[in-house]
């Protein structure tokens, strides 16, 4: 995004023209962007060929997600719903992992019946019930087991997934104890070490201590594995000052580990692939005037964008048209929603604004349409896709009438 003769422009068309032919809100995703990001996590990691697995779960959209297969990525997924969708999107079973802790029966049948590439286990009640279908059909499946390596991502503890009391993998005992079963099974077949530590990860160093943990794991499990799953986490800068995660020095601890050990490395990046390709075009209703600040009442609301509402995190927003004029007043800007949490942001000295004024959230390519909902009985916002100064409508808006 960037102003062209003081009109905000994704790629090459304007946030109003936009706005104008499909109404307000709407999510637009720049395919340039997409294409860049895919081309640079590649290339920072080309040494040792990972296979990069796109996390469905940050942006479901099965058109954008076609073209990310376009660029030879896999899908890790984490439902029945997402792997269904990571199919139809023509993505190849065998570039496909299977995440998450609950996975159900039906999942479990669904997953074995397609031969994906591993389901990634997360206990041994799953162990268990994958050996179980897997007879009943026949089959030998391949799985993962995820390690909790208890290593803090120093991030949001709403987005940490590493560490003893989060509620995903498995303590080292237990791990050591899953591997020596699944040894003994004829209808498994044990070819992963997973591990995922968070999400929103912007340093590099807890990613090379949970190297050290993996690399450790391994020796004294005493078992080849085919696959190291490393997981995804990789942050984007949502402020200006943001620093980012330097891939550089990632590579090299990964170049390192592998000097031990010959296994193919798969990522599950989302947020670093479709984060900062996203934008939301909003529209203020009203200005609400107040002693200390005006409140700015757009008509995207939390149902569109939960994640401030979800754990306080903040989106740069900006007007459509910029101006010189500068509001004397704080700004809060919220949505319709009859909660307190449906607030986006509050900011000092912004552009001074008017009602029917539009102003874009930036980076909600990840976990924001995949995260919205219908709350209010407000429909869902449409989704474009540009390329240049090609739009393609990827998702039409919801129409009141299908919900009700």
């Amino acid at each position: 995004m960037k102003y062209i003769n003081k009109n905000l422009s994704i790629e090459k068309v304007k946030v109003n023209y936009i706005a104008k032919k499909f109404g307000t809100p709407v999510y637009c995703y720049s395919y340039r962007k997409l294409r860049e990001n895919i081309i640079n996590f590649k290339k920072s990691f080309n040494s040792f060929a990972p296979l990069v697995c796109f996390a469905i779960k940050s942006n479901t959209n099965v058109n954008l997600i076609r073209e990310i297969r376009k660029f030879g990525l896999g899908a890790d997924v984490v439902s029945m719903g997402e792997l269904m969708m990571a199919l139809k999107a023509g993505i190849d079973p065998k570039k496909i992992v299977f995440s998450g802790v609950g996975k159900t029966s039906n999942e479990i049948s669904y997953a074995v019946d397609r031969e994906i590439l591993l389901i990634n286990a997360e206990s041994k009640s799953e162990i268990s019930e994958i050996e179980r279908i897997a007879k009943s059909k026949k089959k030998i499946v391949n799985i993962g087991i995820r390690l909790n390596p208890n290593t803090d991502a120093k991030t949001l503890k709403q987005i940490s997934t590493g560490k003893k009391e989060n509620k995903f993998g498995v303590d080292e005992k237990t791990f050591f104890d899953l591997v020596s079963y699944s040894k003994l099974s004829k209808n498994i077949n044990l070819k992963c070490l997973s591990v995922h530590i968070g999400s929103q990860i912007l340093d590099h160093k807890p990613y090379e201590e949970m190297l050290k943990v993996v690399d450790k794991v391994i020796k004294k499990s005493n078992h080849k594995f085919e696959f190291v799953d490393l997981g995804g986490g990789m942050g984007i800068s949502y402020e200006k000052n943001n620093k980012k995660l330097n891939y550089q020095k990632y590579n090299i601890a990964i170049k390192k580990f592998l000097k031990n050990h010959k296994s193919q490395i798969i990522f599950e990046p989302g947020r670093s692939i479709v984060g900062n390709i996203g934008s939301l075009i909003s529209k203020v209703i009203y200005i609400k005037e107040n002693d200390k600040k005006d409140f700015i009442i757009l008509d995207a609301a939390m149902n569109d964008l939960m994640r401030p509402a979800l754990y306080g995190a903040h989106h740069r927003t900006l007007p459509a048209i910029k101006t010189s004029q500068v509001s004397k007043k704080v700004y809060e800007f919220v949505g319709p929603i009859c909660e307190s949490t449906d607030k986006f942001t509050t900011l000092k000295k912004f552009q001074k604004l008017k009602e029917k004024d539009l102003v874009v959230m930036c980076d909600v390519g990840a976990y924001g349409m995949s995260l919205s909902s219908n709350y209010n009985l407000r429909p869902k916002s449409p989704e474009i896709l540009i390329k240049g100064s090609k739009i393609n409508v990827i998702k039409k808006r919801q129409k009141l009438e299908d919900l009700i």
